[in-house]
Protein backbone atom coordinates (compact mmCIF):
# COMPACT_ATOMS: atom_id res chain seq x y z
CA UNK A 1 0.00 0.00 0.00
CA UNK A 2 2.83 2.66 0.88
CA UNK A 3 4.47 1.60 -2.75
CA UNK A 4 0.99 2.65 -4.75
CA UNK A 5 0.52 5.66 -2.62
CA UNK A 6 4.04 7.11 -3.18
CA UNK A 7 3.43 6.54 -7.14
CA UNK A 8 0.13 8.07 -6.66
CA UNK A 9 1.47 11.20 -5.20
CA UNK A 10 3.96 11.68 -7.48
CA UNK A 11 1.94 11.16 -10.46
CA UNK A 12 -1.15 13.59 -8.79
CA UNK A 13 2.03 16.18 -8.78
CA UNK A 14 2.96 16.07 -12.02
CA UNK A 15 -0.33 16.17 -13.31
CA UNK A 16 -1.00 19.39 -10.66
CA UNK A 17 1.75 21.34 -11.89
CA UNK A 18 1.43 20.56 -15.39
CA UNK A 19 -2.64 21.67 -15.22
CA UNK A 20 -1.42 24.52 -13.00
CA UNK A 21 1.25 25.72 -15.68
CA UNK A 22 -1.41 25.26 -18.77
CA UNK A 23 -4.68 27.12 -16.61
CA UNK A 24 -2.23 29.84 -15.51
CA UNK A 25 -0.68 30.61 -19.14
CA UNK A 26 -4.26 30.80 -20.44
CA UNK A 27 -5.47 33.21 -17.93
CA UNK A 28 -2.30 35.33 -18.25
CA UNK A 29 -2.67 35.44 -22.14
CA UNK A 30 -6.06 35.40 -23.05
CA UNK A 31 -7.70 37.45 -19.94
CA UNK A 32 -6.28 41.16 -19.14
CA UNK A 33 -7.34 43.52 -16.21
CA UNK A 34 -10.19 46.32 -16.23
CA UNK A 35 -8.23 48.77 -14.72
CA UNK A 36 -5.13 48.41 -17.15
CA UNK A 37 -5.59 50.61 -20.35
CA UNK A 38 -3.11 51.31 -23.35
CA UNK A 39 -1.32 54.20 -22.63
CA UNK A 40 -2.51 57.65 -24.58
CA UNK A 41 0.89 59.03 -26.84
CA UNK A 42 0.71 62.97 -27.59
CA UNK A 43 3.29 65.60 -28.61
CA UNK A 44 4.32 67.10 -25.98
CA UNK A 45 2.99 70.54 -26.88
CA UNK A 46 -0.19 69.01 -25.85
CA UNK A 47 0.70 68.86 -22.86
CA UNK A 48 -0.73 71.36 -20.06
CA UNK A 49 1.95 72.82 -17.45
CA UNK A 50 0.89 70.78 -14.60
CA UNK A 51 1.66 67.37 -17.19
CA UNK A 52 4.93 69.27 -18.42
CA UNK A 53 5.89 69.27 -14.74
CA UNK A 54 5.37 65.91 -13.11
CA UNK A 55 7.66 64.31 -16.55
CA UNK A 56 10.17 67.19 -15.96
CA UNK A 57 10.20 68.18 -11.99
CA UNK A 58 13.34 70.53 -12.70
CA UNK A 59 12.50 72.14 -16.26
CA UNK A 60 13.99 74.99 -15.93
CA UNK A 61 11.77 78.04 -15.05
CA UNK A 62 12.37 80.52 -17.86
CA UNK A 63 11.61 77.24 -20.29
CA UNK A 64 7.79 76.73 -18.40
CA UNK A 65 7.21 80.74 -19.12
CA UNK A 66 7.97 82.59 -22.11
CA UNK A 67 7.83 86.00 -20.10
CA UNK A 68 10.99 85.14 -17.58
CA UNK A 69 13.93 85.79 -18.11
CA UNK A 70 17.27 83.85 -18.07
CA UNK A 71 19.93 85.33 -15.88
CA UNK A 72 22.85 82.96 -15.76
CA UNK A 73 25.46 86.09 -15.42
CA UNK A 74 23.67 86.37 -11.24
CA UNK A 75 24.23 82.83 -11.00
CA UNK A 76 27.86 83.21 -11.64
CA UNK A 77 28.04 86.60 -9.58
CA UNK A 78 26.76 84.94 -6.47
CA UNK A 79 29.39 81.87 -7.46
CA UNK A 80 32.00 84.11 -6.78
CA UNK A 81 31.04 86.03 -4.44
CA UNK A 82 29.20 83.48 -2.31
CA UNK A 83 31.79 82.48 0.18
CA UNK A 84 32.17 86.63 0.89
CA UNK A 85 28.54 86.38 1.12
CA UNK A 86 28.47 83.63 3.29
CA UNK A 87 30.53 85.58 6.11
CA UNK A 88 28.75 88.61 5.54
CA UNK A 89 25.46 86.58 6.01
CA UNK A 90 26.22 85.04 8.65
CA UNK A 91 27.66 88.01 10.51
CA UNK A 92 24.45 89.90 10.27
CA UNK A 93 22.35 87.12 11.14
CA UNK A 94 24.39 86.85 14.05
CA UNK A 95 24.19 90.94 15.11
CA UNK A 96 20.19 90.48 14.80
CA UNK A 97 19.81 87.38 16.81
CA UNK A 98 22.27 88.79 19.79
CA UNK A 99 19.52 90.84 21.03
CA UNK A 100 16.70 88.54 20.24
CA UNK A 101 18.68 85.49 21.97
CA UNK A 102 19.33 88.15 25.01
CA UNK A 103 15.50 89.13 25.76
CA UNK A 104 14.37 84.99 25.69
CA UNK A 105 17.82 84.11 27.85
CA UNK A 106 16.54 86.10 30.71
CA UNK A 107 12.43 85.22 30.10
CA UNK A 108 13.33 81.64 29.77
CA UNK A 109 15.92 81.23 32.49
CA UNK A 110 18.31 80.13 30.21
CA UNK A 111 21.75 80.62 31.01
CA UNK A 112 23.22 80.77 27.06
CA UNK A 113 22.52 80.94 23.68
CA UNK A 114 25.33 80.51 21.56
CA UNK A 115 26.55 79.62 17.74
CA UNK A 116 29.20 76.94 17.54
CA UNK A 117 29.29 76.77 14.13
CA UNK A 118 27.54 79.46 11.53
CA UNK A 119 28.32 78.96 7.94
CA UNK A 120 26.34 78.67 5.06
CA UNK A 121 28.00 76.10 3.59
CA UNK A 122 30.31 76.15 -0.33
CA UNK A 123 26.59 75.68 -2.26
CA UNK A 124 25.10 79.17 -3.49
CA UNK A 125 21.43 79.61 -4.27
CA UNK A 126 20.45 79.37 -7.82
CA UNK A 127 18.05 81.83 -9.39
CA UNK A 128 16.23 79.15 -12.27
CA UNK A 129 14.72 82.70 -13.82
CA UNK A 130 13.05 86.36 -13.39
CA UNK A 131 10.38 88.12 -14.53
CA UNK A 132 10.03 91.93 -14.87
CA UNK A 133 6.99 93.72 -14.38
CA UNK A 134 6.41 97.32 -16.14
CA UNK A 135 3.68 99.32 -14.64
CA UNK A 136 2.74 103.20 -14.80
CA UNK A 137 3.68 103.52 -11.12
CA UNK A 138 7.01 105.01 -9.89
CA UNK A 139 7.64 101.17 -9.06
CA UNK A 140 9.89 98.15 -10.28
CA UNK A 141 8.23 94.82 -9.64
CA UNK A 142 10.54 91.70 -10.31
CA UNK A 143 9.89 87.96 -9.44
CA UNK A 144 12.97 85.56 -9.66
CA UNK A 145 12.62 81.63 -8.95
CA UNK A 146 14.90 80.54 -5.96
CA UNK A 147 15.94 77.13 -5.82
CA UNK A 148 18.78 76.32 -2.98
CA UNK A 149 19.79 72.73 -1.78
CA UNK A 150 23.01 73.94 0.43
CA UNK A 151 24.77 72.29 2.83
CA UNK A 152 25.09 74.52 5.64
CA UNK A 153 26.42 73.79 9.08
CA UNK A 154 24.02 75.42 12.06
CA UNK A 155 25.00 74.40 15.19
CA UNK A 156 23.55 76.05 18.23
CA UNK A 157 24.21 75.81 21.80
CA UNK A 158 21.89 75.90 25.04
CA UNK A 159 23.08 76.09 27.99
CA UNK A 160 19.95 75.93 30.94
CA UNK A 161 19.59 74.06 34.47
CA UNK A 162 23.09 73.15 34.62
CA UNK A 163 22.48 71.03 31.44
CA UNK A 164 23.64 71.94 27.71
CA UNK A 165 21.67 70.89 24.56
CA UNK A 166 22.95 71.15 20.95
CA UNK A 167 20.97 71.48 17.98
CA UNK A 168 22.44 70.86 14.60
CA UNK A 169 20.65 72.15 11.06
CA UNK A 170 22.21 70.46 8.09
CA UNK A 171 20.93 70.00 4.19
CA UNK A 172 18.62 72.78 3.73
CA UNK A 173 16.50 73.27 0.79
CA UNK A 174 14.35 76.10 0.17
CA UNK A 175 12.34 76.77 -3.16
CA UNK A 176 10.47 79.80 -3.39
CA UNK A 177 9.46 82.75 -5.64
CA UNK A 178 9.25 85.62 -4.25
CA UNK A 179 8.03 89.50 -5.12
CA UNK A 180 10.51 91.85 -5.02
CA UNK A 181 8.99 95.63 -5.17
CA UNK A 182 11.18 98.79 -5.45
CA UNK A 183 9.41 101.85 -4.82
CA UNK A 184 8.94 104.55 -5.14
CA UNK A 185 11.54 105.52 -6.88
CA UNK A 186 13.44 108.65 -6.40
CA UNK A 187 16.50 110.83 -7.47
CA UNK A 188 18.20 109.80 -4.69
CA UNK A 189 21.08 106.77 -3.99
CA UNK A 190 20.08 103.95 -4.50
CA UNK A 191 16.78 105.15 -6.50
CA UNK A 192 14.28 103.43 -3.86
CA UNK A 193 12.72 104.42 -0.74
CA UNK A 194 11.56 100.87 0.49
CA UNK A 195 11.71 97.04 -0.66
CA UNK A 196 8.88 94.64 -0.18
CA UNK A 197 8.72 91.20 0.08
CA UNK A 198 5.67 88.64 -0.94
CA UNK A 199 5.42 85.01 -1.66
CA UNK A 200 3.84 84.19 -4.71
CA UNK A 201 2.94 80.44 -3.45
CA UNK A 202 4.01 78.48 -0.59
CA UNK A 203 7.57 77.68 -0.25
CA UNK A 204 9.44 74.24 -0.31
CA UNK A 205 11.41 74.12 2.90
CA UNK A 206 13.32 70.92 3.24
CA UNK A 207 16.27 70.33 6.33
CA UNK A 208 17.75 68.02 8.89
CA UNK A 209 17.79 68.68 12.18
CA UNK A 210 19.68 66.55 14.69
CA UNK A 211 19.67 66.79 18.49
CA UNK A 212 21.98 65.54 20.86
CA UNK A 213 23.39 63.40 17.75
CA UNK A 214 20.43 62.10 16.73
CA UNK A 215 19.00 63.14 13.67
CA UNK A 216 15.24 64.36 15.23
CA UNK A 217 13.54 64.76 11.46
CA UNK A 218 13.86 61.05 11.29
CA UNK A 219 10.96 60.37 13.59
CA UNK A 220 7.96 59.42 11.70
CA UNK A 221 4.97 61.76 11.19
CA UNK A 222 7.66 64.61 12.99
CA UNK A 223 9.40 65.56 9.45
CA UNK A 224 6.25 66.05 7.55
CA UNK A 225 4.94 68.11 10.25
CA UNK A 226 7.28 70.53 10.39
CA UNK A 227 7.44 71.46 6.93
CA UNK A 228 3.55 71.85 7.25
CA UNK A 229 4.13 74.16 10.01
CA UNK A 230 6.93 76.38 8.33
CA UNK A 231 4.91 76.45 5.42
CA UNK A 232 1.84 77.65 7.34
CA UNK A 233 4.04 80.28 9.07
CA UNK A 234 5.40 81.64 6.50
CA UNK A 235 3.04 81.85 4.16
CA UNK A 236 0.54 83.47 6.46
CA UNK A 237 2.95 86.16 7.20
CA UNK A 238 4.36 86.96 3.23
CA UNK A 239 2.08 84.86 1.18
CA UNK A 240 0.58 88.03 -1.37
CA UNK A 241 -0.96 90.08 -1.01
CA UNK A 242 0.54 90.10 2.95
CA UNK A 243 4.37 91.58 2.15
CA UNK A 244 7.67 92.49 4.54
CA UNK A 245 8.49 96.29 3.66
CA UNK A 246 12.16 96.97 4.44
CA UNK A 247 12.36 100.91 4.54
CA UNK A 248 15.25 102.14 3.11
CA UNK A 249 15.16 105.67 3.10
CA UNK A 250 12.76 108.62 3.67
CA UNK A 251 10.68 109.22 0.38
CA UNK A 252 9.65 112.47 1.37
CA UNK A 253 13.40 113.43 1.71
CA UNK A 254 14.64 111.48 -1.11
CA UNK A 255 11.50 113.50 -3.54
CA UNK A 256 13.17 116.93 -2.32
CA UNK A 257 14.64 119.04 -4.81
CA UNK A 258 16.97 121.52 -3.90
CA UNK A 259 15.82 124.92 -3.54
CA UNK A 260 18.82 127.08 -3.27
CA UNK A 261 22.22 128.00 -2.07
CA UNK A 262 23.91 128.44 0.89
CA UNK A 263 26.86 130.71 0.45
CA UNK A 264 29.22 130.03 3.89
CA UNK A 265 32.19 132.14 4.76
CA UNK A 266 34.34 131.08 7.32
CA UNK A 267 36.18 134.02 8.12
CA UNK A 268 37.62 133.26 11.65
CA UNK A 269 38.20 131.78 15.19
CA UNK A 270 38.43 133.35 18.44
CA UNK A 271 40.48 133.24 21.52
CA UNK A 272 40.27 128.98 20.49
CA UNK A 273 40.91 127.11 24.02
CA UNK A 274 43.56 123.95 23.74
CA UNK A 275 42.64 120.77 25.55
CA UNK A 276 46.29 120.20 25.86
CA UNK A 277 48.73 122.17 27.97
CA UNK A 278 51.56 122.24 25.72
CA UNK A 279 52.18 124.10 22.82
CA UNK A 280 49.13 125.55 20.87
CA UNK A 281 46.21 124.18 18.45
CA UNK A 282 46.22 123.26 14.93
CA UNK A 283 42.22 124.24 14.49
CA UNK A 284 40.22 123.74 10.98
CA UNK A 285 36.50 123.33 10.36
CA UNK A 286 34.02 121.03 9.36
CA UNK A 287 30.84 122.24 8.21
CA UNK A 288 28.07 120.55 6.59
CA UNK A 289 23.76 120.41 6.47
CA UNK A 290 21.62 118.29 8.34
CA UNK A 291 19.45 115.56 6.42
CA UNK A 292 22.53 115.99 3.92
CA UNK A 293 24.75 112.42 3.41
CA UNK A 294 27.38 114.51 1.50
CA UNK A 295 30.55 114.63 3.48
CA UNK A 296 31.44 117.21 5.37
CA UNK A 297 33.20 120.41 3.98
CA UNK A 298 36.62 121.15 5.70
CA UNK A 299 38.56 124.41 5.73
CA UNK A 300 42.37 124.50 5.57
CA UNK A 301 45.00 123.58 8.76
CA UNK A 302 46.24 127.10 10.62
CA UNK A 303 49.36 125.65 12.69
CA UNK A 304 49.88 126.90 15.82
CA UNK A 305 47.16 129.38 15.94
CA UNK A 306 44.32 130.35 18.68
CA UNK A 307 42.82 132.85 16.75
CA UNK A 308 43.18 131.83 13.07
CA UNK A 309 42.08 133.85 9.66
CA UNK A 310 40.77 131.75 7.39
CA UNK A 311 38.23 133.69 5.22
CA UNK A 312 37.37 130.80 3.10
CA UNK A 313 33.98 130.26 0.99
CA UNK A 314 31.73 127.47 0.52
CA UNK A 315 28.34 126.41 -1.29
CA UNK A 316 25.85 124.07 0.08
CA UNK A 317 22.69 122.75 -1.60
CA UNK A 318 19.69 123.36 0.29
CA UNK A 319 16.64 121.13 0.13
CA UNK A 320 14.65 122.19 3.32
CA UNK A 321 15.25 125.94 4.47
CA UNK A 322 12.63 125.45 7.12
CA UNK A 323 14.32 122.66 8.80
CA UNK A 324 17.74 122.32 7.74
CA UNK A 325 20.33 123.53 10.19
CA UNK A 326 24.61 124.14 9.02
CA UNK A 327 26.57 122.99 11.68
CA UNK A 328 30.02 123.88 12.36
CA UNK A 329 33.00 121.63 14.35
CA UNK A 330 36.09 122.86 15.22
CA UNK A 331 38.97 120.57 15.57
CA UNK A 332 42.45 120.40 16.29
CA UNK A 333 44.68 118.54 14.15
CA UNK A 334 46.88 116.19 15.49
CA UNK A 335 49.45 114.46 13.31
CA UNK A 336 49.44 111.60 16.12
CA UNK A 337 46.17 110.13 16.96
CA UNK A 338 42.53 111.53 17.16
CA UNK A 339 41.94 114.93 15.86
CA UNK A 340 40.30 116.71 19.46
CA UNK A 341 37.26 118.64 18.78
CA UNK A 342 37.28 121.91 20.22
CA UNK A 343 33.68 123.04 19.93
CA UNK A 344 30.84 123.06 17.62
CA UNK A 345 27.42 125.58 17.01
CA UNK A 346 24.49 125.19 14.54
CA UNK A 347 22.84 128.20 12.41
CA UNK A 348 19.19 127.39 11.17
CA UNK A 349 17.97 128.29 7.61
CA UNK A 350 14.99 129.96 9.20
CA UNK A 351 16.65 132.59 11.11
CA UNK A 352 18.02 133.73 7.43
CA UNK A 353 16.60 135.99 5.19
CA UNK A 354 16.66 135.03 1.38
CA UNK A 355 19.46 137.09 -0.51
CA UNK A 356 20.99 138.81 2.17
CA UNK A 357 24.64 137.93 4.13
CA UNK A 358 23.95 137.94 7.82
CA UNK A 359 27.07 137.57 10.08
CA UNK A 360 27.09 135.38 13.09
CA UNK A 361 29.25 135.06 16.11
CA UNK A 362 28.97 131.66 17.39
CA UNK A 363 30.33 130.87 20.91
CA UNK A 364 31.83 126.99 20.73
CA UNK A 365 29.82 124.34 22.50
CA UNK A 366 30.47 121.07 24.05
CA UNK A 367 27.20 119.53 22.80
CA UNK A 368 24.02 121.37 21.47
CA UNK A 369 22.03 119.98 25.12
CA UNK A 370 21.39 123.16 25.95
CA UNK A 371 20.98 121.93 29.71
CA UNK A 372 24.77 120.39 29.64
CA UNK A 373 26.73 122.02 32.07
CA UNK A 374 30.15 121.85 30.20
CA UNK A 375 28.33 123.96 27.83
CA UNK A 376 29.03 127.13 30.10
CA UNK A 377 33.28 126.80 30.23
CA UNK A 378 34.51 129.07 27.31
CA UNK A 379 35.62 127.74 24.09
CA UNK A 380 36.25 130.68 21.95
CA UNK A 381 34.61 131.92 19.09
CA UNK A 382 34.12 131.71 15.68
CA UNK A 383 32.59 134.09 13.17
CA UNK A 384 30.58 133.21 9.59
CA UNK A 385 28.91 134.92 7.28
CA UNK A 386 26.24 133.05 5.30
CA UNK A 387 24.21 133.94 2.37
CA UNK A 388 21.35 132.17 1.49
CA UNK A 389 20.27 132.33 -2.27
CA UNK A 390 17.28 130.47 -3.74
CA UNK A 391 16.12 129.63 -7.29
CA UNK A 392 14.49 131.77 -9.12
CA UNK A 393 11.00 130.75 -10.68
CA UNK A 394 11.74 129.81 -14.30
CA UNK A 395 15.57 128.98 -13.99
CA UNK A 396 16.20 126.29 -16.15
CA UNK A 397 19.61 125.17 -14.85
CA UNK A 398 20.29 125.29 -11.85
CA UNK A 399 24.25 124.94 -10.81
CA UNK A 400 24.55 123.54 -7.30
CA UNK A 401 27.93 122.84 -7.45
CA UNK A 402 30.44 124.35 -4.98
CA UNK A 403 33.19 125.12 -7.30
CA UNK A 404 34.77 121.90 -6.56
CA UNK A 405 34.04 120.15 -9.56
CA UNK A 406 35.67 122.71 -11.79
CA UNK A 407 38.27 121.49 -13.49
CA UNK A 408 41.50 123.43 -14.88
CA UNK A 409 42.96 122.85 -18.65
CA UNK A 410 46.19 121.36 -19.16
CA UNK A 411 48.84 123.59 -19.43
CA UNK A 412 50.27 124.42 -22.88
CA UNK A 413 52.45 121.85 -24.30
CA UNK A 414 50.36 118.91 -23.67
CA UNK A 415 49.92 116.95 -26.32
CA UNK A 416 46.66 117.55 -28.51
CA UNK A 417 45.68 113.52 -28.14
CA UNK A 418 46.54 113.42 -24.53
CA UNK A 419 46.68 114.80 -21.17
CA UNK A 420 47.37 116.01 -17.70
CA UNK A 421 46.65 113.32 -14.82
CA UNK A 422 46.78 115.08 -11.45
CA UNK A 423 46.95 112.89 -8.73
CA UNK A 424 45.68 114.16 -5.03
CA UNK A 425 46.71 112.30 -2.11
CA UNK A 426 44.88 113.13 0.81
CA UNK A 427 44.61 111.44 3.76
CA UNK A 428 44.26 108.18 5.30
CA UNK A 429 42.18 106.32 7.99
CA UNK A 430 42.62 103.51 10.61
CA UNK A 431 46.56 102.25 9.69
CA UNK A 432 48.28 99.71 11.40
CA UNK A 433 51.84 98.06 11.37
CA UNK A 434 52.66 94.71 12.98
CA UNK A 435 55.73 96.89 14.49
CA UNK A 436 55.84 100.42 13.41
CA UNK A 437 53.28 103.00 11.61
CA UNK A 438 55.37 106.22 10.03
CA UNK A 439 53.16 106.00 6.73
CA UNK A 440 54.30 107.29 3.25
CA UNK A 441 52.39 106.58 0.24
CA UNK A 442 54.02 105.33 -3.61
CA UNK A 443 52.60 106.21 -6.45
CA UNK A 444 53.35 103.42 -9.54
CA UNK A 445 52.36 104.85 -13.07
CA UNK A 446 53.82 103.49 -16.36
CA UNK A 447 56.54 102.90 -14.51
CA UNK A 448 56.99 106.32 -12.78
CA UNK A 449 57.11 106.57 -9.40
CA UNK A 450 56.10 109.08 -6.83
CA UNK A 451 56.21 109.29 -3.17
CA UNK A 452 54.64 111.37 -0.33
CA UNK A 453 56.39 112.35 3.01
CA UNK A 454 56.18 110.16 6.04
CA UNK A 455 54.69 111.09 8.96
CA UNK A 456 56.27 109.51 12.11
CA UNK A 457 53.96 107.35 14.72
CA UNK A 458 49.96 108.33 12.64
CA UNK A 459 47.72 105.89 11.95
CA UNK A 460 45.19 108.55 10.49
CA UNK A 461 48.03 110.03 8.54
CA UNK A 462 47.20 113.92 6.19
CA UNK A 463 49.73 114.30 3.52
CA UNK A 464 47.91 117.07 0.89
CA UNK A 465 50.18 116.15 -1.65
CA UNK A 466 49.49 116.42 -5.24
CA UNK A 467 51.63 114.98 -7.83
CA UNK A 468 51.14 114.71 -12.09
CA UNK A 469 51.81 112.90 -15.03
CA UNK A 470 52.10 113.74 -18.07
CA UNK A 471 50.56 111.48 -20.70
CA UNK A 472 50.50 110.99 -24.66
CA UNK A 473 47.30 109.44 -24.83
CA UNK A 474 44.10 109.00 -22.47
CA UNK A 475 45.16 105.95 -19.99
CA UNK A 476 41.57 104.19 -20.50
CA UNK A 477 43.30 100.74 -20.34
CA UNK A 478 45.98 101.87 -17.53
CA UNK A 479 46.13 101.03 -13.82
CA UNK A 480 47.26 103.11 -11.15
CA UNK A 481 49.08 101.00 -8.13
CA UNK A 482 48.90 102.77 -4.86
CA UNK A 483 50.35 101.80 -2.26
CA UNK A 484 50.61 102.59 1.39
CA UNK A 485 54.24 101.98 3.04
CA UNK A 486 55.89 102.48 6.90
CA UNK A 487 59.45 103.15 7.24
CA UNK A 488 61.21 102.14 10.54
CA UNK A 489 62.99 104.07 12.49
CA UNK A 490 66.26 104.68 12.19
CA UNK A 491 67.48 102.70 15.21
CA UNK A 492 66.06 99.74 15.37
CA UNK A 493 65.94 95.94 13.78
CA UNK A 494 62.63 95.85 11.85
CA UNK A 495 62.41 96.43 8.04
CA UNK A 496 60.12 98.54 5.78
CA UNK A 497 56.73 97.50 6.53
CA UNK A 498 53.54 97.54 4.30
CA UNK A 499 50.02 98.90 5.37
CA UNK A 500 47.77 98.31 2.48
CA UNK A 501 47.55 99.32 -1.82
CA UNK A 502 44.71 99.62 -4.23
CA UNK A 503 44.61 99.29 -7.91
CA UNK A 504 42.74 102.25 -9.27
CA UNK A 505 41.50 101.68 -12.92
CA UNK A 506 41.59 105.06 -14.90
CA UNK A 507 38.63 104.35 -17.29
CA UNK A 508 36.54 106.43 -14.88
CA UNK A 509 38.88 109.81 -14.53
CA UNK A 510 39.02 110.06 -18.39
CA UNK A 511 35.20 110.04 -18.77
CA UNK A 512 34.23 111.33 -15.63
CA UNK A 513 37.46 114.08 -15.78
CA UNK A 514 37.36 113.86 -11.55
CA UNK A 515 36.68 111.16 -9.24
CA UNK A 516 37.16 111.80 -5.33
CA UNK A 517 36.93 108.75 -3.89
CA UNK A 518 37.93 106.57 -0.24
CA UNK A 519 39.12 103.38 -0.93
CA UNK A 520 39.54 100.09 0.90
CA UNK A 521 43.25 99.08 1.06
CA UNK A 522 43.96 95.53 0.52
CA UNK A 523 45.77 93.69 3.11
CA UNK A 524 44.53 95.64 5.66
CA UNK A 525 42.00 95.40 8.38
CA UNK A 526 40.45 99.02 8.74
CA UNK A 527 42.62 100.76 6.62
CA UNK A 528 41.55 103.62 4.03
CA UNK A 529 42.92 106.32 1.49
CA UNK A 530 41.32 109.09 -0.13
CA UNK A 531 42.84 109.92 -3.20
CA UNK A 532 41.88 112.64 -5.89
CA UNK A 533 42.20 112.10 -9.69
CA UNK A 534 41.81 114.54 -12.46
CA UNK A 535 42.14 114.20 -15.98
CA UNK A 536 43.33 117.78 -17.59
CA UNK A 537 43.12 118.16 -21.33
CA UNK A 538 44.33 121.46 -22.87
Amino acid sequence: MGFFSTLLGFFGFGIGVSLGIVVGYYLFIYFQPTDVKDPVVRPLVELDEKSLQRMLPEIPYWVKNPDVDRIDWLNKFIEQMWPYLDKAICRTAKEIAKPIIAENTVKYKIESVEFETLTLGSLPPTFQGMKVYITEEKELIMEPSIKWAGNPNITVAVKAFGLKATAQVVDLQVFAVPRITLKPLVPSFPCFANIFVSLMEKPHVDFGLKLLGADVMSIPGLYRFVQETIKKQVANMYLWPKVLEVPIMDPTKALKKPVGILHVNVVRGCKLKKKDLMGKADPYVKLKLTDDKLPSKKTTVKRNNLNPEWNEEFKLVVKDPESQVVEFDVFDWEQVGKHDKMGMNVVPLKDLTPDETRSFTLDLLKTLDPNDPQNDKSRGQLVVELTFKPFKEGDSEIDTSDGTDVIEKAPEGTPAGGGLLVVAVHEAQDLEGKHHTNPYVRILFRGEERKTKCIKKNRDPRWEEEFQFMCEEPPTNDKMHVEVLSRPPSIGIHSKETLGYVVISLADVVSNKRINEKYHLIDSKNGRIQIELQWRTS
